[in-house]
């Protein structure tokens, strides 16, 4: 396949960046990645080959880069995309790894005059430990990729980063920036918020039992709840239906509960196994 980009600059090489310019390197070893972060995560992201060159300026990184891709916490993508669609070759392509799209899609709007062309993006993929100690290349493996627009974007930019999805292992998904947000609410924030609240009510009415007594159960129902603060806490503020959601999981619970001894309680069962098929695809 003909290198889509030759001149990358990850802005973020963390896990996410770090994992797309692993993933990158493998599907298009001939791939130049520049990156920008802390000193001490470049100097790791260079010496596990995901980048070739360090930048410790964000305008000098963005320079001469044919792709510039943002894996940086949403609120921070919110702040820099100014200063990057400055600093931006104005035929590179910008676009970004962020978990929330109407914000950040709205404010590039603003900050990107065309013939610059920013290109929303959400990789669904991650894992409940972060930074580039984490990274790997398969990361994206068979996973969706949501892109911000329609299949058909005109933009011959937005083809070429397609590709780049699809040469990494991942799957295209286009959607509107606003049905993405309400989609992944549900799909994605409120797991993540119900994985806490479990957590911290079984840690307040069984405490240290769980090190003797818990089974494998509880363990997957209360992975993410291994995910940072740092990391939620600008989707917690950019997620706009969360609070629809975390309404009507509340509003299930309640349901449970008055329905605890009754034998309709079956249907909420039922209900629920077919999406734990959907998942495992048994259906």
């Amino acid at each position: 396949m003909p290198i889509p980009f030759r001149h990358v600059t990850v802005l973020g090489v963390g896990l996410v960046g770090g994992s797309f310019a692993l993933a990158l390197r493998r599907a298009f070893p001939e791939v130049s990645i520049a990156g920008w972060d802390r000193e001490e995560v470049l100097e790791r992201a260079r010496q596990c080959g995901a980048i070739d060159d360090a930048r410790a300026e964000l305008a000098a990184a963005c320079r001469g880069a044919d792709l510039v891709y943002l894996a940086l916490p949403v609120e921070e993508t919110l702040r820099r995309l100014p200063e990057i669609a400055a600093a931006a070759p104005p035929e590179a392509l910008v676009t970004d790894s962020a978990s929330t799209k109407a914000a950040v899609c709205e404010a590039a709007g603003r900050a990107f005059v065309p013939p610059r062309f920013f290109l929303g993006g959400h990789p669904v993929a991650g894992r409940e430990q972060g930074g580039i100690a984490n990274a790997s290349p398969d990361l994206f493996r068979g996973a969706p990729y949501a892109l911000m627009g329609a299949s058909g974007e005109s933009d011959a930019r937005a083809a070429r980063l397609a590709e780049v999805v699809a040469a990494i292992g991942a799957r295209a998904v286009w959607l509107d920036p606003a049905e993405h947000d309400r989609l992944f609410a549900y799909l994605s924030h409120l797991p993540q918020l119900a994985s806490i609240a479990l957590a911290e009510t079984v840690l307040a009415g069984a405490g240290d039992a769980a090190r003797l007594l818990a089974g494998p159960g509880l363990g997957d129902s209360t992975r993410l709840a291994g995910s940072p603060y740092e990391l939620w806490a600008g989707i917690c503020r950019t997620s706009p239906q969360l609070d629809e959601a975390l309404v009507r999981l509340i509003e299930s619970l309640e349901g449970i509960r008055a329905r605890l001894r009754d034998p309709s309680l079956a249907q909420d069962f039922d209900r629920a196994a077919r999406l734990y098929k959907i998942l495992r695809q048994m259906e």
